[in-house]
């Protein structure tokens, strides 16, 4: 039996194990990945894409295409009537609408449907990795030996097995997850919230419309339901809620067009009905998202309502947080123990989305998408040096708002930089791939700490946000950010862009290493 090897296994090929397949490979990380399916999804599924997401497809190089194949920002809206003709509508916009108080992200989020975004992904992991990228290909089985993890994974159309031995096996395979039930992780949480069928259609709404259009459509009483804008003209999703024993024939095109015209309040539509897909609802955490060499990412570590738009976001935070740490691990300047921070940063986030959206599900007054919910995550974990004043604190989302900052475990704030070299104009642009060191001003004597860093085979960027290229458009706001205590102080950033430590210029030319690798647990 010939047995190939790669440091990292990817199980799930949807828009968690695509966006990591992305970002390994950004980070120079081998990897193979695999998806049972033949191709990418048609089903619409997962459209709400937030700024932090859009903020990662940024640093992907993916942000305008993603922007182009979603819907235009003025109708990213939530309309609420008893159908789509109700002259009594209500519509309302985002928590906090783009262009509203000061700018927080360079990247505003937008309604992308999943099968639009699923093959920009494919179009970029390919391009990257190539020949590793194996659609239509499933995992029949793995076994951890706690060195690393062998498997057997099958081609779906020849039935041929591929043996493989990775290092690590990240599980991003969806609810049902493969790989979660092989590592023995179990799920916590109610299931059967809900039960829906959901109607992908093709009907002439878009003059309906056209005064009220809005991404989401929620049915108020008589209503039932609401429909989902793929393109806001012919392409829609009708969700239509199910009773625990609802008989509903979902192969009934009739039926199924039937149930359209009346939720749109117009008998005479004309509906084709291409295909179904019935879900149910359920608010669930992964016990663990590591067991030994097996990690968890996206659905199959959380399955979060979908009233509030943050399950696939969060997932493609999980990637963000997990491709650098793996990437650090496998390049050997970092301690395995770095990866027990993955569920230490990212599980108490995905309890909270789960409560928020379970919250939404029951609220009968509604709810409004909360596009910057995700830019409020701050961690806590040994991955992160806390301030001394801060050092215990537990690591949060806040449904209050964001408010930007440059306390240890924040996501790094967005400042405008002005003039700036091509596709630098955000303070975001300046971190990555590896760790950043970032100064107010071009500062020499932090030279000598950045070099001993290097020295210590870490990759680390010294960068300024002020310089001969670019300053920040509104002049002083790096100095407000940081505030008046802190108005000397470096910050070390991560890859995800998360703020790791700041402090002062240390006089010991070894500090700054010393902190380094307490942050990467090679101590």
């Amino acid at each position: 039996m010939t047995e190939s090897h790669t440091p990292v296994l990817v199980v799930g090929g949807g828009p968690v194990g695509l966006v990591l397949s992305c970002l390994l490979s950004d980070q120079g990380v081998d990897h193979v990945l695999v998806e049972s399916h033949s191709g990418t999804s048609r089903h619409p599924k997962a459209r709400g894409v937030s700024a932090r997401s859009m903020e990662i497809f940024r640093r992907l190089g993916l942000e305008k295409e993603v922007r182009a194949a979603g819907l235009p920002a003025e109708q990213v809206r939530f309309y609420r009537g008893r159908d789509l003709v109700d002259p009594d509508y209500v519509r309302n916009g985002l928590a906090r609408e783009p262009g509203e108080g000061p700018e927080h992200t360079p990247s505003p989020g937008l309604i992308c449907s999943q099968d639009a975004l699923e093959p920009l992904l494919l179009r970029r992991a390919t391009q990257q990795a190539g020949s590793r990228i194996w659609f239509g290909a499933r995992l029949v089985s793995f076994e951890d030996d706690g060195l690393g993890v062998r498997a057997v994974v099958e081609d779906r159309a020849t039935g041929r097995p591929d043996h493989l031995r990775a290092d690590w096996l990240v599980g991003c395979d969806g609810a049902a997850s493969t790989v979660r039930a092989g590592a023995g992780i179990a799920m916590e949480g109610p299931v059967g919230l809900g039960r829906y069928l959901s109607v992908r259609f093709d009907a002439p709404l878009g003059e309906v419309v056209a005064d009220r259009a809005s991404a989401s459509y929620f049915l108020t009483v008589p209503g039932r339901g609401g429909f989902m804008a793929v393109d806001n003209d012919r392409h829609w999703i009708y969700q239509y809620p199910l009773g625990p024993d609802a008989e509903t024939d979902p192969t009934d095109n009739d039926l199924l067009a039937d149930l359209v015209r009346t939720a749109a309040g117009i008998p005479d539509l004309d509906v084709t009905v291409h295909d179904t897909m019935i879900w149910r609802m359920d608010a669930q955490l992964a016990a663990s998202y590591r067991r030994s060499r097996v990690l968890l990412a996206g659905d199959a570590a959380h399955v979060v309502p979908p009233t509030g738009g943050h399950g696939m976001n969060t997932g493609i935070g999980d990637a963000d947080n997990l491709a650098w740490k793996l990437a650090a691990v496998t390049a050997g300047y970092a301690g395995e123990a770095l990866l027990d921070t993955y569920e230490a940063e990212r599980r108490p986030l995905a309890r909270q989305v789960v409560d928020i959206s379970t919250a939404n599900a029951t609220n009968r007054a509604g709810y409004r998408i909360d596009d910057e919910l995700l830019l409020t995550a701050t961690y806590r974990s040994t991955a992160v040096v806390p301030d001394a004043e801060h050092a215990g604190e537990p690591g949060v989302l806040d449904p209050s708002g964001y408010r930007p900052g440059c306390r240890p475990g924040e996501r790094l704030p967005h400042v405008r930089l002005t003039p700036g070299p091509a596709g630098v104009t955000s303070t975001l642009d300046l971190v990555g791939p590896g760790l950043t060191l970032l100064t107010a001003d071009e500062d020499p004597r932090w030279q000598a700490q950045a070099e001993a860093v290097r020295q210590a085979g870490i990759p680390l960027a010294l960068r300024a946000i002020r310089t001969a290229a670019h300053q920040e458009a509104d002049p002083g706001q790096w100095a407000r950010l940081l505030g008046a205590d802190h108005a000397d102080t470096a910050l070390l950033v991560r890859p995800d862009g998360h703020i790791a430590w700041r402090g002062a210029l240390p006089a010991d030319p070894t500090t700054l290493p010393t902190l380094v690798r307490r942050v990467l647990a090679d101590r």
